[in-house]
């Protein structure tokens, strides 16, 4: 994640002004009954991709609906980090500050999104089954499911991966994963992740990538620089699997002060190289900080889906989009 101090309001204020939607519509409540799970309010606000000259999208990628998920100053759901696909059009993610959050994609008949609705949460717990209360321990930041169907969840500032069994059900006692023998930086840590044949890949916000299962450990595909990858250089915060095979699609973000925050989408290979840019975000249109990626496959294509970590910042925003890609 991003320090509020290195997102100045000025940035976010520009965005905004960039990215005004219509008016917020309500989501439909959810009034189910799984336990351990509590209803959380929020709006739907719809979003484009703002003034022109801001989105860059490559040859075979379209725009598929955006919106802004409005949520109020107390609500849980701030601060949502990562994001994958469940279901037909469930989804799961996890916050900055440690609750499991889960909800399901609203699609009119076009397949655009337009909105989510039955939003619950529950808080995450530490491997004595206890409840998560302080933020070093909470700072949840990746997720991804193995081959199993395990949760696993990536935290920084203390720096693991634990296994919390099924995602609608999860285990009260966590158990740890396999993770880098990488001295990560105290804010700078396992900031994506998704799965990997019979593991998962790492990916670190300063730099570096691991492949990794219980079996072997991991084993390193990029190497961490040496000099450690600043905030103005893209930075991966967000990854899932490529539906039609090997390889992963990657989020990236930057930002240099005092308003350039930018965002970028390419292909990673099996071997953790870079492909082109296919999706780029920046002012003067919408841009965030965006820390989320999900991917599937939607008939000859890929659908994805871009989520931003508002920081429980007033200026920032929780933001999904939605876009196309040709195989």
């Amino acid at each position: 994640m991003i320090p509020l101090r290195r997102f100045v309001s000025l940035a976010l204020g520009l965005t905004l002004a960039a990215c005004a939607g219509g008016p917020a519509t309500g989501v439909r409540p959810w009034t189910g009954a799984e336990a351990g799970w509590t209803a959380a309010a929020a709006e739907n606000r719809a979003v484009g991709l703002g003034l022109p000259g801001g989105a860059v999208l490559a040859p075979g990628v379209a725009f598929a609906g955006g919106i802004e998920i409005v949520l109020a100053p107390d609500s849980p759901l701030h601060s949502l980090s990562d994001l994958k696909l469940t279901g037909e059009t469930g989804f799961i993610s996890v916050t900055d500050a440690g609750d499991l959050v889960r909800g399901e994609l609203r699609l009119d008949g076009d397949g655009r999104l337009t909105g989510v609705e039955r939003l619950r949460y529950r808080r995450l717990t530490l491997r004595s089954g206890d409840p998560i209360v302080d933020k070093a321990d909470g700072d949840a930041e990746g997720l991804a499911f193995t081959e199993a169907g395990d949760l696993l969840i990536s935290f920084e500032r203390d720096h693991r991966i634990w296994n919390y069994g099924r995602g609608a059900d999860p285990a009260a006692r966590p158990t740890p994963a396999a993770m880098p023998d990488y001295a990560f930086p105290l804010n700078d840590g396992m900031e994506a992740m998704a799965a990997s044949g019979r593991g998962w890949v790492v990916a670190g916000e300063s730099g570096g990538v691991w492949n990794c299962n219980n079996r072997d450990g991991c084993i390193t595909l990029v190497d961490p620089p040496e000099r450690l990858l600043a905030d103005s250089e893209f930075r991966i915060t967000g990854m899932d699997a490529n539906p039609f095979g090997a390889g992963w699609y990657v989020v990236q973000r930057s930002f240099t002060p005092p308003v350039d925050a930018r965002a970028q989408v390419r292909r990673m290979r099996p071997d953790g190289e870079l492909g082109p840019v296919l999706i780029e975000l920046k002012l003067p249109g919408v841009t965030d900080n965006f820390e989320g990626i999900a991917a599937e496959r939607r008939g000859d294509g890929v659908r994805l889906y871009l989520l931003s970590d508002d920081n429980s910042n007033p200026p920032q925003r929780t933001l999904l989009l939605a876009f196309d890609l040709a195989r």
